[in-house]
């Protein structure tokens, strides 16, 4: 777990560093309009969706999750050297669907290996561990990027060939250290995992999924919360990548003590509380408040707790309810179905954007969450008052 948090680690260094210069390369640099930016932040969330799947499937049919993971890892790699090669929006945007595809395939993988190896009641610890060391790398690239636009002439070409030797690293960190348990020997011949429609009827699992995916649906991306902060403080393109910075700072110090939180107070209840967040950090941003320190720490530190209650707390929670010969395909779907989802919210929100204003998207965006976290509580309460 720990040495998977360490490559995890390096890795987002590395992507967080391109991840975090992204916007404004792209609708600055190179000019992309809102509608497009949302179609490729769409892209960059639904193009890890299906091989998650295929990842997930691969990984328990061989057994071999390590293996699974470090050709995704290796494959994002390549893809930080090919940014240096491209210059016009779309094929960025190629460049970037591959990137993704190497998260797609490594990510199902990864929690696989992280799950399987504590018991169920420490799930949320054990993720809240891995995700506070994958914050701290979410922490220091953007720094990084800061650093390297501060003083390169050529300053988004040197991000990109900084970030490709930081992946590279991550990739070797994993060849070395990090270690998978061999799988049991088999009682019976082998046979290959049911289908995914499967793990579907799994009334846990399914309630899981529905949830992530409607909530998904109206999950406004973070690289669009902070072109809205840029925009009411005028920020500078060089200060640009130092707003992911206080986003990663409060995820890293709110990872493990709200996973810890979770396992004792219900994952599924701290999930919903971690939108309610969101929603929070999206109408202090249309609130008439002045632009200023405030309400840049006031957005950013609800944004990294929204993430620390939702991002390993959503696989910890999918984690118990799957056997481990399916762990790696189950914690593929959860992902998948709100991977799905993101992408739509990605398309509607740049969609809005361009056809109202981003002041008009945020708020529509707003309002479609919290009826979406109603609609998800009431079922819930209802669910939870049917006779057994």
């Amino acid at each position: 777990m720990f040495a998977l948090g360490l490559v995890s680690l390096v890795t987002d260094v590395s992507a967080e560093m391109v991840t975090a210069v992204l916007p404004l390369y792209l609708m600055a640099g190179l000019g992309m309009s809102p509608l497009a930016f949302g179609a490729l932040d769409g892209l960059h969330q639904g193009a890890t969706a299906l091989l998650r799947l295929a990842g997930g499937r691969i990984a328990d049919r061989t057994h071999r999750r390590k293996l699974v993971a470090g050709t995704g890892y290796a494959l994002s790699a390549v893809c930080k050297a090919a940014l240096l090669a491209v210059t016009t929006p779309w094929s960025v945007a190629a460049v970037l669907a591959a990137d993704r595809t190497g998260k797609g395939l490594r990510t199902a993988p990864r929690d696989a290996l992280i799950s399987l190896s504590v018991p169920p009641q420490e799930q949320g610890r054990a993720f809240g561990v891995h995700r506070a060391l994958d914050t701290a790398g979410a922490l220091l690239g953007p720094l990084a990027a800061f650093g390297v636009l501060w003083v390169a002439v050529d300053g988004y070409e040197a991000v990109f060939t900084v970030s490709c030797c930081i992946a590279v690293l991550g990739v070797v960190l994993l060849a070395l250290f990090v270690r998978e348990a061999p799988a049991p020997a088999p009682a019976a011949p082998r046979t290959p995992p049911p289908p995914v429609r499967t793990l579907l009827r799994l009334s846990g699992l399914r309630r899981l999924c529905l949830t992530a995916a409607v909530l998904g649906l109206f999950t406004v991306g973070d690289a669009f919360l902070y072109l809205l902060l840029q925009r009411r403080l005028d920020l500078s393109a060089a200060y640009f990548p130092l707003l992911p910075v206080g986003t990663a700072a409060v995820f890293l110090l709110a990872a493990l003590p709200v996973g810890r939180l979770a396992d004792r107070l219900g994952r599924h209840r701290v999930f919903l509380g971690g939108h309610v967040l969101l929603l929070g950090a999206c109408l202090l941003l249309l609130a008439p408040v002045p632009a200023g320190a405030p309400l840049v720490a006031g957005v950013l530190a609800l944004l990294g707790l929204f993430y620390a209650a939702t991002d390993g707390v959503l696989m910890a929670a999918a984690g118990p309810l799957l056997p481990a010969g399916l762990r790696t395909t189950g914690l593929a779907v959860v992902q998948t179905a709100q991977a799905l989802a993101r992408f739509a919210a990605s398309l509607l929100f740049g969609a809005a954007w361009t056809l109202w204003g981003p002041g008009q998207a945020l708020g529509l965006a707003a309002g479609g969450l919290l009826l979406s976290l109603t609609a998800v509580a009431v079922s819930g309460r209802t669910r939870a008052g049917q006779p057994s």
